[in-house]
């Protein structure tokens, strides 16, 4: 009976996102009062494991999240971003030209959300295949890999942050092990797919396809640009690693370890923004403070949808419908990397936001990781993998690529939805040989 009512209550949540369109905080909040109730729990303690998973969730990703935004909004602002992609389109020519923009969304998507760092690098992508020549999906879509896969598999996007955070993962390792898999998903999903596509025609919208681009003298210069918008990578990777590398009596290791926290290391990168990408450039505190408080603005909504999976999540602890779950499946042969990312594939598909899937599937598998010795990151990606499977016509993001490639939706499937499946899968395979090594 437990799971029979946790799965209604996830097809109810489905229902009420996707063919209610009610909005999504309210329907997580609607469908954890009623799996509370029908659990048999106190009507006093459905709130109070509401209120739980919503604080406990919230607590960390609140820092992490508002400072992520701001570092985004300053790359962003400064025309950093632009000075990154222009350059690497510059210096790799247009025989390697994929590879620039594969790299520019890497670099680009790991301080900013994935639809700020679409909007900001899409005119770019367009302008570029304007000037060359080449087809635009074939220089569009391997930048949107990246993309993408930094949203699904990094921190300090949400959905791994969250996750994360529920597994108690090193944010560290999660990020070293992301990038191990990611490589070979936006490689194969990215440049070498999108050369099999060649045929398909994208015809933007004219006003996508003229973008306000800055001058060079209002840039910032390559240099600062990168070092600011991989600052948070590189001191959270150099703690980890150094973590490994130093004898536990190392004067200064718990120095290193305070900066490599990742709230430390965000709010150090957000510092230096502020002085690189503003102070330094002649902008007015003032100025950039402002751009600073409209971007905390923007990541509202994500807060609270986080904020009511995460209460979800709790209500199934709370109510014993996990443990009740990991009874049964404990003793399935099924690994709990494969079944983390089959939930996590089944919610995507069912939901549509990617966020969503991944922190539901880890509310649902969070009981199987203790006594398994499955590596907790390894248990964020896998999931991570799976929320990235089949995007089609639920997701935002499926029609966010339509509009601004002006494709038909039968276009976007077999390009957009094709590149995100063939990521989990790819995504997947490399948790799984990773899980062979560590």
């Amino acid at each position: 009976m437990p799971l029979i009512i946790a799965i209604l209550g996830i097809i109810l949540l489905f229902l009420l996102i996707a063919v209610f369109k009610l909005n999504a905080f309210l329907s997580f909040i609607i469908v954890c009062l009623l799996v509370g109730i029908l659990q048999g729990m106190e009507l006093n303690s459905v709130i109070l494991s509401i209120q739980s998973g919503i604080g406990n969730t919230l607590g960390f990703l609140v820092l992490i999240l508002g400072l992520g935004a701001m570092l985004g909004k300053l790359v962003a602002v400064s025309g950093a971003a632009q000075r990154i992609t222009t350059k690497l389109v510059d210096s790799f020519g247009i025989k390697y030209i994929q590879w620039a923009v594969v790299l520019a969304g890497f670099i680009v998507g790991i301080p900013m959300f994935y639809t700020v760092g679409f909007v900001i690098l899409i005119p770019l992508v367009f302008t570029v295949a304007a000037a060359t020549n080449l087809p635009l999906i074939y220089v569009g879509l391997p930048m949107l890999t990246s993309l993408s896969v930094t949203h699904g598999f990094l921190p300090p996007h949400p959905a791994p942050t969250a996750i994360s955070g529920m597994f108690n993962a090193s944010i560290g390792k999660t990020m070293l092990y992301g990038i191990i898999v990611a490589i070979p998903a936006i490689v194969i999903a990215g440049p070498l797919f999108a050369r099999t596509i060649k045929k398909v025609v994208a015809t933007p919208l004219p006003e996508f396809y003229n973008p306000v681009v800055l001058k060079d003298e209002e840039m910032p210069k390559m240099g600062v640009s990168i070092f600011t918008a991989l600052l948070p990578v590189i001191l959270i990777g150099l703690s980890t690693l150094l973590d490994y590398a130093l004898p536990g009596d190392f004067p200064g290791r718990n120095l290193i370890l305070f900066i490599g926290n990742p709230v430390m290391a965000m709010l150090l990168s957000v510092l230096v923004a502020i002085y690189t990408l503003g102070l330094a450039r002649g902008k007015k505190m003032t100025e950039v403070m402002d751009s600073v408080a409209a971007s905390v603005s923007s990541i509202t909504m994500v807060l609270l949808i986080i904020a009511g999976a995460g209460a979800l999540k709790q209500i199934l602890v709370d109510s014993g419908v996990s443990d009740y779950l990991g009874n049964i499946l404990r003793d399935s042969s099924i690994s709990p990397l494969v079944l983390g990312w089959l939930i996590a594939t089944l919610l995507r598909v069912c939901i549509g936001s990617a966020t969503v899937a991944g922190l539901t599937a880890a509310g649902i598998v969070l009981p199987l990781v203790s006594g398994t010795g499955v590596k907790p990151e390894l248990m964020v990606l896998a999931i991570g993998s799976g929320s990235l499977m089949l995007s089609h016509v639920n997701d935002g993001g499926f029609w966010l690529f339509k509009e601004y490639f002006n494709l038909s939706v039968k276009e976007t499937l077999s390009t957009w939805t094709v590149m995100e499946t063939m990521v989990g899968i790819i995504g997947i395979i490399g948790v799984l040989i990773l899980n062979l090594f560590i």
